[in-house]
């Protein structure tokens, strides 16, 4: 016994994976339904089955990053819950859609169609399909609420405890990531219920070139409508396609976009007070308030001003993509009846949150709802009306180009300039009245660019 003694004293990893195979499984305090709760997973005897197999793994594994591929069968089996098959009828009618959806976008922009025609996903193929970047986008912050923890236990623990967890850090790190990766796949898997397309959410979840829509979730979309369906269909075909086409054609905009996430993601703080608060007031029983603090948010500091800047260049950049993207499918489905009536039940549920919105808050930290999305479509029209569909779709040809939150503030600027329409022009003849009146009035004009103070009349 003592040479079982000393050799645990010796290795603080064994001691710390016994403390926690001691709590997983009851005896410590924990109700494994409670723990099941925390991580955001239904308490049934599988769920809790996955759910230790899962922390046994994170205790278990030797590298130091998290194992995101339990997000994936988290989500899938998420997303698998209430999936229904697609009938060949419905097949062969979506088809169709896409392929008139096709020939009615040629004609409203200016943009080559896909290589490779759309795919008709199940909610299970979506979450498989987007978990990278989603994966992407919730790591910077996940290692940095699991880096916090680690440096908050070496502080407050006992001295007689302190050795242990500096040498258990990596499996303190795992099990704190796989706890995280399980509720990123709740996360997505829920989401995979609500969208309707690859491009639903803004943001490039697919690869470039890559359109799908998911056709459970287009039926449920259109079912308190009062539309008939092909109509929904259509229109819904019709955006997915302009918005894999502009990504497809703009090969920069989709790194743009994801580094501009994931740039904001890791400037991110913890709020280590909080977290001190909650490591000291933990109460084993009530994993419920664990849960909530995490997915909450309530652990990220507010935004730093360079962070709130950073925001700021990237809502711009959403609003443009989701402005264009409004434009050219008002334009694509002019003639179909019921249009504007799916229109605006798209506008209402963006302008509620959207459905990926409270994911990403939670996450990330990052609230994706573009404010400025009518000045966007606005700007997008009027460009389009003065310079064509070759000249408004050309600006996607480098970030430079593309307007600016001053150019949505000021679009006849940017019109101008546009167009070639100086605005130096307007100025030089508002100086020549100028001139004109006071000569009339038997005054001295100034100088021309003059910028002393002369005198002038009342």
């Amino acid at each position: 016994m003592a040479e079982d003694d000393d050799a645990r004293e010796q290795n603080p990893e064994d001691e710390f994976r016994d403390l926690l195979r001691n709590l997983l499984s009851g005896s410590g305090g924990i109700d494994p339904s409670q723990l099941a709760g925390a991580a955001g997973l239904p308490s049934d005897p599988a769920s809790l089955a996955a759910l230790f197999g899962q922390l046994q793994q994170a205790m278990n594994s030797q590298g130091d990053g998290i194992d995101w591929s339990i997000a994936l069968r988290q989500g899938e089996q998420r997303a698998s819950a209430g999936q229904t098959q697609l009938g060949d009828a419905e097949r062969a009618r979506l088809d169709q859609a896409f392929q008139v959806a096709s020939l009615w976008l040629d004609e409203a922009v200016d943009v080559a169609s896909l290589p490779s025609g759309p795919e008709l996903l199940t909610r299970r193929a979506w979450v498989a399909a987007t978990m990278p970047v989603w994966t992407q986008l919730a790591e910077p912050v996940a290692t940095s609420i699991a880096d916090s923890l680690v440096r908050i236990m070496e502080e407050q623990a006992p001295e007689e405890m302190r050795q242990m967890i500096l040498g258990t850090s990596r499996i303190i790190r795992g099990v704190g990531g796989a706890l995280f990766a399980m509720q990123l796949g709740q996360v997505v898997g829920e989401l995979a219920t609500e969208v309707v397309s690859g491009g639903d959410i803004g943001i490039p979840l697919m690869d470039d070139g890559r359109a799908s829509i998911l056709p459970q979730n287009v039926a449920e979309f259109g079912t308190d409508l009062e539309i008939p369906v092909d109509q929904v269909e259509l229109y819904l075909a019709v955006r997915e396609l302009a918005h894999a086409r502009l990504f497809r054609q703009a090969r920069w905009l989709r790194l743009h976009l994801i580094t501009a996430i994931t740039t904001f993601a890791r400037g991110i703080d913890i709020d280590t007070e909080r977290l001190e608060e909650l490591a000291a007031d933990f109460d084993p029983s009530d994993t419920d308030r664990l849960r909530d603090a995490v997915t909450s948010g309530a652990l990220i500091k507010p935004r730093s001003e360079s962070q709130q800047a950073a925001l700021d260049r990237l809502e711009t950049m959403l609003a443009l993509v989701e402005g264009w993207v409004d434009v050219v499918t008002a334009d694509a489905t002019s003639r179909l009846p019921k249009a504007d009536l799916v229109a605006e039940t798209i506008r209402r549920r963006r302008a509620s949150g959207g459905p990926a919105e409270s994911a990403l808050a939670t996450l990330v930290g990052l609230e994706l709802r573009p404010r400025r999305l009518r000045e966007a479509a606005a700007l997008w029209r009027r460009i389009g009306d003065e310079l064509g569909i070759g000249g408004r779709d050309a600006l996607w040809g480098h970030p430079d180009l593309l307007p600016s939150a001053a150019d949505l503030d000021d679009p006849d600027t940017l019109i101008a300039r546009l167009t070639g329409h100086d605005a130096q022009g307007a100025v030089a003849d508002e100086e020549f009245d100028q001139a004109l009146e006071q000569l009339l009035r038997g005054e001295t004009p100034a100088a021309p660019g003059d910028d002393g103070e002369e005198p002038r009349g009342e």
